[in-house]
């Protein structure tokens, strides 16, 4: 297993881990397999999204909060309910296809890891398996 460390500055954050996750994939020597991107936090999860243009994720981010606000009389005494429903919302894993020794994503796609209860150093497990 691999892991990269991730590092938010924002409560509600989308960060672009494709070139760290492709460089994980590249140095296992798999050429053809299956990756799986897991994130073991309750308020953060991993998403695929496109990445030429950011304007994307920051409308993600503001409908993600317009969708779950931070303030509705939740009941978790911790006090970051709408993060740990953001997270359930995204998903804390994915599966990535693993051809010719990188990740098959479409052109405009990349990788985020998706902060929701930030700023926080984070961690991304990988488990990168030949076919």
């Amino acid at each position: 297993m691999l892991q990269i460390n991730v590092k938010s500055s924002k409560r509600v954050e989308m960060i672009d881990i494709t070139k760290e996750v492709t460089t994980a994939i590249l140095k296992s020597g798999i050429k053809s397999g299956i990756c799986l991107i897991f994130v073991p936090h309750t308020t953060a999860a991993i998403t695929i999204n496109e990445n030429a243009d950011p304007t994307v994720k920051e409308d993600i981010i503001k409908e993600i909060n317009k969708i779950v606000p931070f303030e509705d009389s939740y009941q978790h005494l911790e006090g970051n309910s709408a993060a740990h429903i953001k997270c359930s919302l995204f998903s804390p894993e994915i599966f990535l296809i693993i051809e010719n020794g990188r990740p098959v994503l479409g052109t405009w796609q990349g990788i985020y890891f998706c902060e929701f209860d930030g700023p926080r150093r984070r961690k991304v497990y990988l488990k990168i398996l030949s076919e």
